[in-house]
């Protein structure tokens, strides 16, 4: 019988340094081994990455917390239905840039959804699915708005929120760290080769634990 794979989320908001830590979870799991599988969300199949174009686009007319919050999950259930659950059944890992809990920091405390709704689309949508390992990258607000703003590509919707938007974001992901053992809190603000280190470690200690050949 095939062993389900591990399921391996990043998490931060904008400026945290996710893509650069994603690939260097993704060469370690590479190093050791493991079948890996890198996506993201929102995103990860042709349908869910329209949503995301939907999602970030900037509009002339407000957008609601409430309509982002279902177009992240309809989103989410092309990803787990057509990728995720699949890969991982056959033993694949999956590395994912974002799941449900940038939906809580996001929609739920960034745009005050109330989380029992929330609650309620990850039930329905994921059914058991949730992250076996999830690493937070954290940082100030302040230093990761500069670099936001050092970046030459345009801003989306998202990343032209003003300031107490991004603490409301930051301050969600650190409670849902307080609630969850899976998550792993991890100093962005640090120089990148530390931050890197860091996350290294934990993926480490987490792949000599759970890849079946070690």
């Amino acid at each position: 019988m095939t062993r389900r794979g591990r399921f391996i989320t990043l998490e931060g908001s904008e400026g945290a340094g996710k893509s650069t830590n994603m690939d260097a979870v993704c060469d370690h799991l590479a190093a050791c081994g493991v079948d890996y599988y890198p996506t993201r969300e929102p995103g990860g199949t042709p349908m869910a990455e329209a949503l995301r174009n939907l999602l970030l686009s900037r509009w002339e007319e407000s957008v609601s917390g409430l309509s982002e919050l279902l177009v992240v999950f309809a989103a989410r259930a092309q990803h787990i239905e057509n990728e995720i659950i699949p890969r991982l059944q056959r033993g694949q890992w999956v590395v994912c840039d974002r799941f449900t809990d940038a939906t809580f920091a996001y929609q739920g405390h960034g745009r005050k959804v109330p989380l029992a709704r929330i609650e309620q689309l990850e039930t329905w949508v994921q059914g058991q699915l949730q992250p076996d390992l999830t690493l937070y990258l954290d940082v100030a607000v302040e230093v990761a708005q500069r670099r936001v703003d050092a970046r030459e590509a345009e801003k989306d919707r998202l990343e032209l929120e003003q300031r107490d938007f991004f603490t409301r974001v930051r301050e969600g992901y650190l409670q849902r760290a307080e609630q969850h053992k899976r998550i792993v809190v991890i100093n962005a603000g640090q120089e990148l080769a530390q931050v890197q280190e860091d996350v290294v470690q934990v993926v480490s200690r987490f792949v000599d634990q759970h890849h079946k050949g070690s």
